[in-house]
């Protein structure tokens, strides 16, 4: 969320400008811990069989020589705006002197020494490969310059799918809940490790992905198509296989959204959601995926804004919560990686508690990284007092700390943190990746209705095709919009395809053109959205249908859409609208890739919820 998944998108500014290339020399073990004084002597031990121990001696020994002020720092991951490090544009200077009280990401870090930067898309972080390159370069220096410098965790959300923040010419994959229909292990492997390859190149080393949320509400709000679906043991199977191939990419992945944030109507980003789920309950459907994931050696764990009354009775959000993160999570489940929290932004976790003491209670409850509060002044300063006047000890900073220097040393940033241009162009948006991607994307594509074959459509006798329906903003830096991308794609499958966007709550005047335009095609592909019984995405469809045309709705989002129209006679679902998902399912429209996906939840009965429509496994082919 921060969304981060997370991180609330409602604070999005204009565009600034693209930064310049990226370069730079790879530092040396020796360079990075050498920042800190006094500490070479524990550098010169050789290299043996013990190098586990003597590794850990190296991180207590950095801690050790850390002032109570960098110690507070390093518990903190920070957006900041600007396309550089140094010299942002003017916009994101003032946006940060706003938010945050200093002018360039430097400037938070050599003011607040803070331990990882979060990259969004609307804080300009991410305009192009080599400008993340150079920023990720500017911030490590930034970092390094500084008396005992450490190397910074950088992290961003690229689930894939409907969230990510690194776009074109990037590869993006397919999101959770189509790799869900896909049902590969091996392919959310592989998205896994293509994926942090281009990260790392980037010089990002932290994913907020997988989402190990089993979603078993269609109505849910904020995960819906970013969980890989409702059975928690397939859940569980591909978050492993996710987190397997980024670390495989020397890239931390992070399972969330801790303990489970699957089943609820409420948005965290702007509410408190209370799951209901008993604890037998919770042991059988939500923790599946996160013993899955501690037992594929997860690198850190996001905590849910969410009450969760079976688990912790005292009305607090998990987030600070001693006996879901310290008690089950710590406890019960083993787990010994990094708990960081999800957006501190967010209002999940700001309804009981003010932002001063929001911090000090989520480090009581045993989370280790904080992330992305609203003023990091307020934050840090609530941390730091809460140490002098003896709340928090200085014993438990430091637990979270050698935590957070171990995962960095798994990392291999002790090893090096500069990456170069050519390291970008060879590793990001390569032919063989975008390649992978899309025969990816074609596994997934599931087929849910389609009654006297009326799929796949023929260039031959049905050359002109009209796409119309909903043109959500893209989510994730692809072309866009759908039914441009859509049409685009069928007509390179041999169709003339023309788009008229209607968008997702269509105007009779609308409804009437697209009625009009559908007269004169041979059939009509129309992009669902997110349909409701009053919808008015429904009288477009059924306006269109009553043409005589064929008809073709595709789900662009939540494959529940087909509850909703019980009249058409082809429908498919892609999950997601990201140009990887669309261009797939024309492929499936047009015949040229058979429809392989399989539904990863139910769909129930609009007019009686209480049964199964199309059940888990459900997917037609040709």
């Amino acid at each position: 969320m921060p969304d981060t998944s997370t991180g609330s998108d409602t604070s999005k500014r204009g565009t600034g400008n693209t930064g310049g290339g990226g370069g730079g020399a790879r530092l040396s073990r020796r360079t990075v811990l050498a920042a800190g004084a006094g500490i070479t002597a524990a550098l010169t031990v050789p290299t043996t069989a013990r190098a586990a121990t003597l590794d850990e001696r190296r991180l207590k020994a950095l801690i050790s020589r850390m002032s109570l002020q960098e110690k507070v720092g390093q518990l903190f991951v920070m957006r900041v705006y600007g396309a550089s490090a140094t010299a942002p544009d003017q916009a994101d200077i003032d946006a940060n002197l706003s938010e945050l009280g200093v002018r360039t990401a430097a400037e938070l870090i050599q003011k607040y020494r803070v331990g990882g930067i979060i990259y969004f898309t609307w804080a300009h972080n991410t305009q192009n490969p080599h400008q993340i390159a150079e920023l990720s370069n500017g911030i490590q220096k930034a970092s390094l310059d500084r008396p005992r410098g450490l190397p910074m965790l950088i992290a961003t959300d690229q689930e894939h799918g409907a969230v990510c923040r690194v776009g074109e010419p990037a590869t993006l994959f397919p999101g959770a809940m189509a790799i869900g229909a896909g049902g590969s292990a091996a392919d959310a492997r592989t998205l896994g490790r293509i994926s942090g390859t281009e990260l790392r190149a980037l010089g990002i080393n932290q994913d907020y992905s997988p989402d190990a949320d089993v979603n078993v509400n269609p109505a849910n709000p904020v995960i819906g198509v970013r969980s890989f679906g409702a059975d928690p043991a397939a859940v569980a199977e591909l978050v492993a296989a996710e987190v397997k191939g980024y670390q495989s990419a020397q890239v931390a992945a992070t399972a969330k959204h801790f303990p489970g944030h699957g089943d609820t109507a409420v948005d965290s980003h702007y509410g408190f959601p209370v799951i209901t789920h008993s604890r037998e309950l919770w042991e059988k459907l939500d923790a599946v995926p996160f013993r899955s994931a501690i037992a594929a050696g997860i690198d850190s764990i996001m905590t849910a804004h969410i009450e969760f009354p079976a688990l912790d009775d005292s009305g607090d959000p998990a987030t600070l919560s001693e006996p879901i993160l310290t008690g089950i999570l710590r406890g019960e489940l083993g787990y010994d990686g990094v708990v960081i929290t999800d957006s501190l932004g967010m209002e999940g976790v700001r309804t009981k508690y003010g932002d001063d003491r929001v911090p000090v209670l989520a480090l009581k409850a045993g989370v280790d990284q904080l992330l992305n509060p609203p003023s990091i002044d307020t934050a840090w300063n609530a941390v730091l007092k809460a140490v002098q006047d003896g709340e928090l000890t200085e014993a438990r900073l430091d637990e979270s700390i050698l935590r957070i220097l171990r995962l960095k040393s798994r990392l291999g940033l002790f090893d090096g943190v500069l990456v170069d241009r050519k390291g970008v162009d060879h590793a990001v948006g390569t032919k063989s990746h975008l390649a992978t991607a899309d025969r990816i994307a074609e596994r997934t594509t599931t087929l849910l209705v389609n009654e006297g074959g009326t799929l796949p459509l023929n260039r031959h006798t049905q050359p002109r095709l009209l796409v119309v329906g909903a043109d959500p903003d893209s989510p994730s830096g692809t072309t866009g919009p759908p039914t441009g991308v859509l049409a685009a794609a069928l007509t390179e499958a041999g169709f003339t395809a023309t788009a008229l966007p209607t968008g997702t709550s269509p105007s009779a005047a609308t409804i009437d053109q697209a009625v009009a335009a559908a007269q004169d095609a041979d059939a009509v592909v129309v992009g669902t959205y997110n349909v409701s019984a009053s919808s008015s995405q429904r009288t477009l469809v059924n306006r269109l249908l009553a043409t005589g045309k064929p008809v073709v709705a595709l789900a662009v989002r939540n494959p529940y859409d087909v509850a909703q129209l019980p009249g058409v006679r082809a429908c498919l679902a892609s999950y997601c609208w990201t140009d990887v998902e669309l261009r797939a399912a024309a492929k499936v429209i047009a015949g040229r890739v058979k429809p392989r996906g399989k539904l990863p939840v139910p769909v129930q009965r609009a007019d009686d919820p209480t049964k199964v429509l199309y059940p888990i496994g459900h997917g037609l082919t040709y």
